[in-house]
């Protein structure tokens, strides 16, 4: 396993957001988390990238302990340990956030070069491969203004594969894109899944998550309801909420 999440819970301000939320990721797995809005979705992706502390619960990526519960609490991994961590992640926000004053090329080599030190040759190295591989090679030199949705979403997730993550995590990958641009997304989705990465994405988008995932999880009020394969899920499911579920977003 990839990654590992056991127990986890988080509240904000008393209030729960996580109960008991436990799932694990495969090498090469494409795993896809379902559920309306302020179900946890986010929070779960949040808490397996260090951008938010969970209250307890054990959370280990590629065998080391992000945090690990005592019983009581989540005990993180030191500062050393952590950098190490966070080079098996990769995240894709929602918008993109690439830097708009920065090149496709500078955007993918920022983080390599200037927080974990990688020689400048060796990143825009590994930039030229990923962008090859995502078929934005002719795209080097251009700005986030000059790039299509589709476009934009893709050098997001090059920047997130420069660091050779084990991890890919995606919030709402196809969110304000047109059906075709989609079709692009999922492909290149699956290309990271060939390369062994473990995939674990949030989406609202039924067809998409039908088309790419392995795996599905659904969650509703911060609990998983459901943890099913893809076929299962979809052409088996006896759950009341998730089948109103997928008939509001199909």
């Amino acid at each position: 396993m990839v990654l590992s999440v056991q127990g986890l819970y988080k509240s904000f301000k008393g209030k729960p957001v996580l109960e008991d939320v436990s799932f694990e990721l495969g090498k090469g797995e494409i795993l896809a988390i379902i559920g309306r809005s302020g179900a946890g979705k986010t929070t779960i992706l949040r808490c397996v990238n260090n951008l938010v502390k969970c209250d307890r619960g054990t959370i280990q990526v590629d065998g080391m302990y992000l945090c690990k519960d005592d019983g009581e609490k989540s005990n993180y991994a030191r500062q050393a340990d952590m950098l190490k961590i966070r080079k098996k992640l990769g995240l894709v926000f929602q918008n993109f956030n690439l830097f708009p004053h920065m090149s496709v090329l500078e955007n993918i080599v920022e983080a390599p070069i200037n927080v974990f030190g990688t020689p400048k040759k060796d990143a825009e190295q590994k930039a030229m491969q990923l962008l090859e591989m995502l078929e934005l090679e002719d795209k080097v030199s251009s700005y986030p203004f000059e790039l299509s949705g589709g476009q934009k979403q893709r050098v997001a997730i090059a920047r997130a594969c420069a660091l050779n993550p084990m991890v890919m995590c995606l919030d709402e990958p196809t969110s304000a894109l047109d059906p075709e641009l989609r079709e692009g997304i999922a492909v290149t989705i699956e290309k990271l899944a060939q390369e062994g990465m473990g995939v674990l994405l949030i989406t609202h988008d039924m067809s998409f998550a039908k088309r790419v995932a392995q795996r599905i999880i659904f969650m509703d009020e911060g609990q998983i309801v459901e943890e099913r394969s893809k076929d299962e899920f979809f052409d088996n499911i006896e759950n009341q909420r998730v089948k109103n579920f997928i008939g509001d977003y199909a």
